[in-house]
């Protein structure tokens, strides 16, 4: 009797133990899952973050580039509005003379066209500048919404002078001494082309890039000219091959060793060197026709 009455007493002690306990892993499974969740969030702002200090960094660098042409622009104006007045003080005094002969008149006629030419080339060319930075941002954008978070280390998009560089590390696309394309860098290289194929009008050059450590491999490769060319040629038959970029649209290049990002002083300055280098090349012949007066 006195067994049961003390089992009767326990029982509920360890029934409150295993709810508690169950309870306890519940609240501690579900602990981990808000600070799983919680990190990816705190990874994607920080993601966010990050993309914002470019696209900054990258107008930063268009705002300075607009601020020259302006300057540039205002001495135009200035020399236009000397011009102005000089043409002014012209006229006054030739009104004074008794007589004008036909040639002095049209040569006073035409400077005066020249001048108004000019007045309005001065504002094609402002205008023309703004619609040719747009377009050039809005590439940008579209190429690093296309690659996603890929790091900064393995490739880097910019404007710079109004020239879109894309830089892809040879760590990425290619193994050491090689310029057979890694299946990873078969990836990006495929989205990079998605762009560029939604803009038809768009030329380009791809360049190989290498550091100034001598080649000492063996086959078909001599040195570095040989290899960075190699690789340049290897991406644009993957782009044209595999992703239907219209070969006339491309150029590969070589550059060697000789146009380097940093100096070569260390392992990671050497490894910035070695990259590939797509250059979106400017359309003068397009951005000319922007300031062609409309028939």
């Amino acid at each position: 009797m006195r067994n049961k009455q003390w089992l009767l007493a326990v029982l509920p002690f360890f029934l409150f133990s295993c709810v508690s306990t169950k309870k306890f892993k519940d609240a501690e499974a579900k602990n981990a899952e808000i600070t799983s969740k919680y990190s990816t969030l705190l990874g994607e702002y920080n993601d966010c973050m990050k993309q914002k200090t470019d696209l900054n960094t990258q107008k930063a660098t268009t705002d300075n580039d607009n601020s020259n042409l302006r300057n540039q622009i205002a001495d135009l104006q200035k020399q236009n509005d000397f011009l102005k007045q000089n043409s002014t003080t012209m006229l006054n005094q030739l009104e004074s003379l008794s007589v004008l002969s036909n040639s002095q008149a049209e040569s006073v006629k035409k400077s005066l066209e020249s001048l108004g030419a000019k007045d309005m080339y001065i504002q094609n060319l402002q205008s023309s500048m703004a619609k040719k930075d747009s377009l050039n941002m809005a590439l940008v954008m579209n190429l690093k919404g296309a690659i996603g978070n890929l790091d900064d280390q393995d490739i880097n998009i910019k404007v710079d002078k109004g020239v879109v560089y894309i830089d892809i590390s040879d760590k990425l696309l290619f193994k050491s001494g090689s310029y057979d394309i890694t299946d990873k860098a078969s990836v990006v290289l495929g989205k990079v082309a998605t762009v560029l194929k939604n803009q038809p009008d768009i030329e380009f050059m791809v360049e190989g890039h290498t550091d100034n450590v001598a080649y000492k491999g063996s086959g078909d490769l001599i040195d570095n000219w040989d290899l960075s060319v190699k690789r340049a040629t290897s991406v644009v038959r993957i782009l044209q091959n595999k992703y239907g970029i219209t070969p006339s649209k491309m150029t590969a290049a070589g550059r060697g060793e000789y146009v380097p990002l940093t100096g070569n002083g260390s392992a990671q300055d050497r490894a910035a060197n070695r990259r590939t280098r797509i250059v979106i090349l400017p359309q003068l012949d397009q951005f000319f026709k922007l300031l062609e007066q409309p028939k």
